[in-house]
């Protein structure tokens, strides 16, 4: 993983936010998504996977 890369919070993939599918914010932290399906999850309940990326 380089210093630029994310964990997906929903599938834990390991992405670069440059490319990212989309993001979200979310308690004044911004998450990244692989997917547009990850974002929708996080979307619908952002508690179940806030925190979870590293």
């Amino acid at each position: 993983m380089s210093a630029t890369s994310v964990k997906d919070p929903v599938c834990g993939m390991i992405i670069e936010p440059s490319k990212a599918a989309g993001h979200a914010d979310y308690k004044g932290h911004t998450y990244y998504f692989c997917s547009a399906s990850c974002k929708t999850k996080f979307d619908n309940d952002p508690e179940k996977y806030a925190g979870k990326s590293a």
